[in-house]
C-alpha cells in the first residue's frame, strides 16, 4: 500500500475558511498533512479547523495576509502547533469587480493588496523558514482572468497577472535552498462566490468551455496536492491552467 503523499507534511494554507482554500486542506489532511488555515473570518476558520480533525490535525488562526505581523503569526502558529512549515498556499483573495470608469481607487488597492502583497507576504515570509531546512514547496493561486484579462476586472486581472510574475521571480531566488514556487490558473471553478454571478454572465463563461461545465474546487485541491507533494518534484516556475480548455 502507498504512503499517503504528504504524509508528516506541514502545510499553511490562507483564504482557507471555505472554497477552494477548504477543498485544498481537505485534500491535504486527506494525505497525510496537518494543516494550519488562515482567514479573516475568525469564527469560520476555527468551524473549518474543527471539521477537519481538530487540533491533532488542523489549526485556525485569524489572519490578514496583507498585514505582515499577521503573517508572521499565522507561520508561527504552524510552528507552535507542529513544529515546520513544508508547505505554503497562498489562495486568499476578494473581488471588487467593476469597469475603470467605475471603479474606485480603494476597490483597486484592496484587490491588489490581498491578491498581490497577500502572495508576496506569504511567499517571502514561508521561503525564509523552509530555507532553514533546505526544502519546501509553495503553491500560489493566480487566475485565467490574469492571463486573458476579464472586462470589470482590472484590479482582480492585474493582481492575478501579478502573482504570475512574483512566483517566477520568487522561483529563480529560493531554488537553490530547495524551495519550489509554482502557480495555478483556475478557470470557472463552482464556488460561492462564482455562483452568485448573473446568471446570464454564468453562461456566457460555460460558452466558452470545450469541456462544457463548470470545475469544481476538489479539482483544484488536486492540483495544489500534485505541486505540494513530490510528485512535481523537478518542477518550478511553473503555471498550471485548470480551465476545462477555456481560452487555449
Amino acid at each position: 500500500m502507498s504512503q499517503p503523499l504528504l504524509r508528516s507534511r506541514i502545510a499553511v494554507i490562507t483564504g482557507a475558511a471555505q472554497g477552494i482554500g477548504y477543498a485544498i486542506a481537505s485534500r491535504f489532511v486527506d494525505e497525510g498533512a496537518r494543516v494550519v488555515l488562515g482567514d479573516l473570518d475568525a469564527a469560520a476558520v476555527a468551524a473549518a479547523a474543527e471539521r477537519l480533525g481538530g487540533p491533532d490535525a488542523a489549526v485556525g488562526v485569524r489572519c490578514d495576509v496583507t498585514d505582515s505581523a499577521d503573517m508572521d503569526a499565522l507561520l508561527q502558529a504552524a510552528r507552535d502547533s507542529f513544529g515546520a512549515v513544508d508547505i505554503m498556499v497562498n489562495n486568499a483573495g476578494i473581488t471588487r469587480d467593476a469597469t475603470m470608469r467605475t471603479m474606485t481607487e480603494e476597490q483597486f488597492d484592496q484587490v491588489i493588496a490581498v491578491h498581490l502583497k497577500g502572495t508576496w507576504n506569504g511567499t517571502r515570509k514561508a521561503a525564509a523558514i523552509m530555507r532553514e531546512r533546505k526544502r519546501g514547496a509553495i503553491v500560489n493561486l493566480s487566475s485565467l482572468s490574469g492571463k486573458v484579462g476579464l472586462a470589470g476586472q482590472t484590479n482582480y486581472s492585474a493582481a492575478k497577472a501579478g502573482i504570475v510574475g512574483l512566483s517566477k521571480a520568487a522561483a529563480k531566488e529560493v531554488a537553490h535552498h530547495g524551495i519550489r514556487v509554482n502557480a495555478i490558473q483556475p478557470g470557472l471553478i463552482r464556488t460561492p462566490m462564482t455562483e452568485a454571478m448573473p446568471e446570464k454572465v454564468w453562461e456566457q463563461k460555460m460558452a466558452e468551455i470545450p469541456m462544457g461545465r463548470a470545475g469544481e474546487v476538489d479539482e483544484i485541491a488536486s492540483v495544489a496536492l500534485f505541486l505540494a507533494s513530490d510528485l512535481s518534484s523537478y518542477m518550478t516556475g511553473t503555471v498550471l491552467e485548470v480551465t476545462g480548455g477555456r481560452f487555449m
